[in-house]
């Protein structure tokens, strides 16, 4: 348990390690928009 926990901590470490984020210039842009739900059956 102490592994998975020490293991956990260098990950979150590490993920903001390079500095702040970027925009990127150029390059593909996704947009749009997303829904989760129950729909009824006509």
């Amino acid at each position: 348990m102490r592994r998975l926990a020490f293991l956990t901590l260098i990950a979150l470490a590490a993920c903001g390690s390079d500095g702040e984020p970027k925009p990127v210039e150029g390059g593909i842009t996704v947009s749009g928009e997303a829904r989760i739900g129950i729909a009824k059956a006509n």
